[in-house]
């Protein structure tokens, strides 16, 4: 009677330790594809001169008007490093990074 008692509580052991291993991975890649900036297939592209921006599927150029992120300074997560950066700064249509909050022009 021990010997099936361990049996059963090793077993409900595995699979709690299994449940808690797929919740974890759930939440995780939930997380993370939620807060992507653009979703699988995609790249993010800025606008030439303000803080625009948008996806663009892979092996695409980006539409007139955008470029890629200088490398990098791509976001990858909204509200990341360099998604934030970019709230505040854009690339002019020389390629240069420049600045593009509010408060630069008074």
């Amino acid at each position: 009677m021990h010997g099936s008692e361990r049996h059963g509580r090793a077993g409900r052991f595995a699979v709690g330790i299994a449940l808690v291993s797929v919740t974890a991975t759930v939440l995780t890649a939930g997380c993370s594809l939620q807060d992507a900036i653009c979703g699988g297939g995609e790249y993010p592209v800025m606008t030439v001169g303000s803080t625009g921006s948008a996806c663009v599927p892979n092996g695409e150029d980006p539409p007139k008007g955008y470029v890629r992120y200088p490398k990098g300074k791509v976001p990858e997560h909204v509200g990341d490093k360099w998604d934030t950066y970019w709230e505040t700064h854009s690339v002019d249509e020389n390629g240069r990074i420049i600045d593009v909050s509010s408060d630069s022009g008074e």
